[in-house]
């Protein structure tokens, strides 16, 4: 286990802490989903609560190293100092002369929030010397932004040479799930695959064969599998380079005696754009011209008996185009199963997490990965650099 914030004495500390406000904006510049600086709160206020002097760091968008006002930081200060009810001062830099007086004046209670990390190109390059001044700001760093753990950044790996670092409540929360789900589940664990792509997701499916009782496979996935397996797909998503990989798979599930469980009709349009001519097949067959873009009521109704037979439930990517209302019910029949399941359930993040909200059952849900590519990654079994430089208890 690694060392939490509640692991430290905090007082009259400067806590240097990541977060991940990277949130989305409109034309206009102001927040869209304030949920990743509401996922931070109950780390900041501890902080503040225990007398840290809390400086807060993030990226925002893609600025390549550019300065560039719109993907400056200000509106997620604005927001955070609503949510406090308190001044967040939000200052002109990340590193430099001007932000060590700033934070120099600070007392214990207060918050500030850097500017946008990304203005400089060696955050991303995880550059020693930036790492070193983002660190001098700090006595202590706290990483609660599982979203970017991923990446060995300057400011998630790289700080970590120079201070003492721990979790925030929220990586801690991610970390725990993640490893009761992989290290030590209760069974039978479902894994749930979907998305676009087989080859985003070989290292997952190759890692969950070794974990999961049976896996249920949808979105536009399942296709290159049931050509694999011999049935017509239409003009449904086929990965030809992915066939060879698909049968391994198939032949290791069945060494392994797991179950894999793949779509018994579907929903098919032969225009995904005008969302027109949409039917339901009667079988697994797609007929010539159309094209696979949800998972059938037959399948819905077999994925979600066994969604409710598991003691442990994985579900990464959406089984339909879930962002269009014609094509969301698989999507939806799933999240709705998972949430009257008994079972512990995390909801890899990213398209899996946003279809879990549309549906307004992200609070049924026992825990909902706040990373998409982290929590891709972490149950590929990788090793996640932002956490593994973390000290350990």
């Amino acid at each position: 286990m690694k060392r939490t914030v509640k692991d430290i004495d905090l007082k009259g500390k400067r806590v240097l802490m990541r977060v991940d406000f990277n949130v989305p904006l409109d034309k206009s510049g102001r927040i869209t989903d304030d949920n990743r600086i509401r996922g931070a709160l109950e780390t900041i206020k501890y902080i503040l609560f225990s007398g840290g002097k809390l400086i807060l760091m993030s990226h925002l968008g893609r600025p390549k190293g550019e300065k560039k006002l719109e993907y400056s930081l200000a509106p997620a200060a604005g927001r955070l100092s609503e949510l406090l009810g308190k001044p967040v001062k939000m200052l002109k830099d990340c590193i430099g002369l001007e932000v060590s007086k700033d934070i120099a004046a600070m007392q214990p209670g207060e918050v500030v929030l850097l500017e946008n990390l990304r203005f400089y190109k060696q955050e991303e390059k995880n550059d020693s010397e930036f790492a070193k001044s983002l660190a001098s700001l700090g006595d202590i760093f706290v990483n609660d932004a599982f979203g970017t753990a991923h990446r060995a950044h300057a400011s998630t790996e790289g700080v970590t040479h120079y201070l003492e670092s721990v979790a925030g409540f929220l990586v801690q929360k991610e970390i725990e799930y993640f490893d009761q789900v992989l290290k030590n589940p209760q069974r039978p664990l479902i894994f749930i695959l979907g998305g676009a792509k087989v080859a985003d997701k070989i290292p997952v499916i190759e890692n969950m064969l070794q974990r999961a009782d049976t896996i249920l496979i949808g979105g536009a996935m399942a296709y290159t599998f049931m050509k694999v397996k011999g049935c017509e797909i239409g003009a449904s998503r086929l990965e030809p380079e992915s066939i060879p990989i698909v049968e391994k798979i198939l032949a290791k599930a069945e060494a392994k005696a797991v179950e894999i469980v793949l779509p018994l009709d579907h929903i098919v349009t032969n225009n995904i754009e005008a969302a027109s001519n949409v039917a339901v097949t009667t079988g697994q067959a797609i007929g010539q011209g159309f094209i696979g873009v949800d998972i059938g009521p037959k399948t819905i109704s077999l994925f979600c008996d066994k969604i409710a037979k598991a003691k442990t439930i994985v579900w990464n990517g959406p089984v339909g185009i879930f962002e269009n209302d014609k094509f969301a019910r698989g999507s939806k029949e799933i999240a709705k199963a998972i949430a009257d399941s008994t079972a512990t359930s995390v909801i890899g993040g990213g398209d899996t997490a946003a279809a879990v909200a549309k549906f307004s059952l992200s609070d049924k849900m026992s825990h909902i990965s706040t990373g998409g590519g982290a929590s891709l990654e972490y149950l590929e079994g990788k090793t996640l650099p932002g956490i593994a430089a973390l000290t350990d208890k």
